[in-house]
C-alpha cells in the first residue's frame, strides 16, 4: 500500500525528515518496507496489518503519528458550500429521497447527501497529482472525490447520477433469484439470493460494499448526483467478493470493519470536492438511516495488569497521553483503574490486552528490560532435543536451508504419497489442502518447483515436521525429515567445471545423518515408493529397520508436477531412528605401528548386493581388520554376463605390534574363504 509523507504531514506537524518517520512508524507496527521519490513526492510503501483497516489512509497513519511524537492531530472538519447562487447567502434546496433498508444485518447504516447543477469535469490538479502518486487514475471530479476521500479518510464511498435511479428512491435488499448488475468494470454479474445490493425501485444499481452499477455511474451528461457512504457488514462482503472474484480497495476495507461513524463526514468530504471543482447545490440535510447500531463496550484498564504484563511500570499520565492521542476517551480520576470508551474506528480492540499492547508498541518495545518470565514449573527438556539440533546442525552444515511448507494435502497428493489412513478436514480451504498431510514429499517438491519457477536452479532444502494418520478415532502424529536438492553437486569455477547432482551425493548426505546414530548394521535396498526412479533410489535399514528412502524423482512425477531438471528427494523416519542413541565422539592415539594392505579380485553374480560380502566379512570377527571397502567394479570385456568384477581391499593394522606376514595370510585365506562361500571366484593374478 502506498501513502504519501506530505498528505501525512497534512494533519500532523512531525518534526523529523521521512526517513525517520518510517523508521519511527515501524517501530509502531506501521510498517514502511520502502521509500519512493523525494520531497514532496515522497511516498512510503506500508505493510499494515489486516486488522488495522483504521490505519489503510493518510489519516489514520497521521493519527499513529500524532500518539507517537506527542503532537494534536488537526481534525478532518469538511465544509461543503452551500451552493453558488448570486446571492451571498444562497438558500439550498430541501432533499426528501427515500431511503429503505430491508436487511438491517448487512446494512448497519446508510447516509446519502445529493447534489444538484453539478458540472462534471476533470478533477484540480492538486487532487490529480496526489492520486497519481499513490497509483490511482484520474477519471472525473466526482469519482475522483470519492477516492480521494478514500485515501485520505479511509471510507469508502460511491457516487450515482441521480437522475438514472428510477423511482425516486433507494433500498438495500438481498438480490432476487435470476437478476444481473452490470459492474462499472462492464462484468454482467449473475446475482443470487445470498447477494446483499444497493437497488433503486426496478433493478440493483451496486454490488454492497464491493461495486458500483454500469448503468448509473457518473459520465459527463450526469447534473444530479448522489453521494453513498455506509456501513456494511465485514462478512456478508467478504463472501460477495469471494463469490464474485471481485476484490476492490472499497471490499479490502469493508472487509475487515469500517468505521461507523464515518458516514456523514465522508458524505461531507466528498460534496465539499465535487463542488469545489465542479459548482452545483448541496441540498439543505442528509439522508441517515441507522438499522442496528455498533457499540463496542468500554473496557477497563488497570495499571497494575499494565505492570504486569510488561515487566515495567508506565505512568499513568503517560497511559493516558498515548491512548488520547489514538482517540480512546478514557475516565477514572486519578485511580489505578481507567474505564476506556474504544473509538468506533478501532473494532479490533476488544479487551484489556489489546490496550495494554496499544500502551506498549507506543511505549516503544526497545525499553523494555530482558527478564525471563518468573514459573513454578520445573524446566525440562523436549524429548529427543539434543537429536533434533544435531540433525539440523548437520543438514546444515551440508549446505541445507531449513524450509516450511502446508501441513495440508490434497486426496490425490495422500494417495500418491503415501498408503495410510487419511484424516479430513472439517472445514478445508480448499480441495488442495482437504487432509492433514501423510508425507512431507509432496510439499518439498512444491517448494524445489517454485525455486525453479522463480530462477533458481541450485536448491537444497529440508523440513522438519510431523505426519498425521488416522487409527481408528486416534489421531497419530509422526516426526518426518524431507531432504529436497536440484541442480549441481559443485559449482563451476576457474578450477573445476561444474557436476550435476547424482544419487551418490544424496547417499552420502544421508549417511552423514544416519552415521550420527549408533548402530551395528546399515544396510541398503531398493524396496522404495513408486514415485522414486527404480533404478536410482534406496532404502535404509539401520540394524534392520527401515529408516530412510531416497534417490531420484520418478520421471513420470517429475513430468507431472512440471519439474524440468533432475529432482532429489530423501525422507527420513525419525521415530525407528531415535530408538538410537547419538555416537559419542571418541579419540584414540594415532597407531604407532604400521597398516599392511592386501587386495582381493573377485568374481560374483550380479544378483549378489555388495552388504552381503561386506557382512560375511565383518561376521568374521578379525580384530586387526580395520577397514574392507570396494576399490574398483568392471562389466563387460571378458567378464560373463551376468557377472560382475569386483577389487576388495583389506586394511590391517594391530595397536601392540607390527603384523607378520604369516598372520596376514591367514586372515586373507579366511576372506577368501568367507567370500567364495557366497559363490565368488577369486581371479588369477
Amino acid at each position: 500500500m502506498k501513502l504519501s509523507a506530505q498528505w501525512i504531514r497534512d494533519f500532523v506537524e512531525v518534526p523529523v525528515e521521512n526517513r525517520r518517520l518510517a523508521e519511527d512508524l515501524t517501530s509502531v507496527g506501521m510498517g514502511v518496507e520502502g521509500i519512493l521519490g523525494r520531497g514532496e513526492d515522497t511516498i512510503f510503501e506500508m505493510e499494515i496489518g489486516t486488522n488495522r483497516p483504521d490505519a489503510m489512509n493518510h489519516y489514520g497513519i497521521a493519527r499513529e503519528a500524532s500518539a507517537l511524537y506527542d503532537l494534536p492531530l488537526r481534525p478532518l472538519e469538511p465544509k461543503p458550500p452551500s451552493g453558488n447562487s448570486s446571492s451571498s447567502h444562497p438558500k439550498t434546496e430541501t432533499v426528501l429521497f427515500p431511503i429503505e433498508i430491508e436487511d438491517g444485518e448487512g446494512c448497519g447504516r446508510f447516509t446519502a447527501r445529493i447534489l444538484r447543477d453539478v458540472r462534471i469535469t476533470a478533477s484540480p490538479a492538486n487532487v490529480v497529482r496526489r492520486l497519481g502518486l499513490l497509483d490511482q487514475r484520474a477519471i472525473n471530479n466526482a469519482v475522483d472525490a470519492t477516492n480521494y476521500t478514500l485515501w485520505e479518510m479511509g471510507k469508502p464511498t460511491h457516487v450515482f447520477d441521480l437522475d438514472l435511479l428510477e423511482g425516486g428512491k433507494i433500498i438495500v435488499r438481498r438480490a432476487r433469484e435470476g437478476e444481473t448488475l452490470k459492474t462499472l468494470d462492464g462484468v454482467e454479474r449473475k446475482l443470487s439470493g445470498e447477494d446483499l445490493v444497493v437497488a433503486d425501485a426496478v433493478r440493483p444499481v451496486g454490488l454492497a460494499g464491493t461495486m458500483g452499477g454500469f448503468d448509473t455511474m457518473i459520465t459527463d451528461k450526469t447534473r444530479n448526483v448522489l453521494i453513498e457512504s455506509a456501513w456494511w457488514d465485514p462478512l456478508i462482503v467478504r463472501k460477495m467478493s469471494r463469490r464474485h472474484g471481485l476484490h476492490t480497495d472499497a471490499s479490502h476495507r469493508f472487509e475487515r470493519g469500517a468505521d461507523f461513524e464515518s458516514t456523514l463526514l465522508s458524505c461531507d468530504r466528498v460534496a465539499e470536492l465535487i463542488l469545489q471543482s465542479g459548482g452545483g447545490k448541496l441540498m439543505d440535510g442528509s439522508v441517515d438511516r441507522i438499522a442496528r447500531r455498533i457499540d463496542q463496550a468500554p473496557v477497563v484498564l488497570r495499571l497494575s495488569e499494565v505492570k504486569r504484563i510488561l515487566g515495567t511500570r508506565v505512568e499513568r499520565s503517560q497511559i493516558v497521553r498515548m491512548l488520547e492521542r489514538l482517540g480512546f476517551e478514557l475516565a477514572g480520576g486519578e485511580t489505578e483503574t481507567l474505564l476506556v470508551r474504544i473509538p468506533s474506528w478501532r473494532l479490533d480492540v476488544e479487551r484489556e490486552i489489546d490496550l495494554i499492547e496499544e500502551v506498549a508498541r507506543l511505549y516503544g518495545y526497545d525499553k523494555f528490560p530482558n527478564t525471563l518470565p518468573t514459573s513454578s514449573n520445573p524446566v525440562f527438556e523436549l524429548p529427543d532435543a539434543h537429536k533434533d539440533g544435531k540433525l539440523r546442525n548437520e543438514l546444515l552444515a551440508l549446505g541445507y536451508n531449513e524450509a516450511v511448507s502446508l501441513s495440508f494435502l490434497s486426496h490425490e497428493e495422500a494417495e500418491q504419497f503415501s498408503d495410510v489412513s487419511v484424516i479430513e478436514l472439517e472445514n478445508p480451504l480448499s480441495e488442495e489442502a482437504s487432509v492433514m498431510r501423510t508425507s512431507l514429499a509432496p510439499g518439498m517438491l512444491a517448494m524445489l518447483a517454485y525455486n525453479l519457477n522463480h530462477g533458481n536452479d541450485n536448491v537444497r532444502l529440508f523440513e522438519a515436521a510431523r505426519v498425521f494418520t488416522s487409527a481408528g478415532h486416534a489421531a497419530v502424529e509422526m516426526k518426518r525429515i524431507a531432504m529436497g536438492v536440484t541442480g549441481s553437486a559443485l559449482s563451476p569455477s576457474v578450477h573445476q567445471p561444474a557436476r550435476p547432482f547424482s544419487f551418490f551425493d544424496l547417499k552420502g548426505d544421508v549417511e552423514t545423518l544416519l552415521h550420527s546414530f549408533e548402530h551395528n548394521s546399515l544396510l541398503y535396498d531398493d524396496r522404495t515408493a513408486e514415485y522414486y526412479h527404480p533404478g536410482r533410489s534406496a532404502r535404509a535399514l539401520m540394524d534392520g529397520e527401515p529408516v530412510a528412502q531416497f534417490g531420484q524423482l520418478h520421471p513420470a512425477t517429475a513430468a507431472a508436477r512440471k519439474l524440468r531438471q533432475d529432482v532429489y528427494l530423501a525422507e527420513l523416519c525419525l521415530e525407528p531412528l531415535y530408538r538410537h542413541d547419538l555416537r559419542r565422539t571418541a579419540c584414540e592415539s594415532l597407531p604407532r605401528y604400521p597398516a599392511v594392505e592386501r587386495d582381493f579380485s573377485f568374481l560374483f553374480q550380479d544378483s549378489l548386493p555388495f552388504d552381503e560380502i561386506r557382512r560375511a566379512c565383518h561376521d568374521l570377527s578379525l580384530k586387526e581388520l580395520r577397514s574392507f571397502v570396494p576399490v574398483e567394479i568392471f562389466r563387460g570385456g571378458l567378464i560373463r554376463p551376468g557377472m560382475y568384477s569386483l577389487l576388495l581391499r583389506a586394511t590391517f593394522q594391530a595397536n601392540d605390534r607390527t603384523l607378520r606376514e604369516d598372520e596376514v595370510a591367514e586372515w586373507s585365506a579366511k576372506i577368501i574363504q568367507a567370500l567364495e562361500a557366497l559363490g565368488g571366484a577369486l581371479r588369477s593374478q
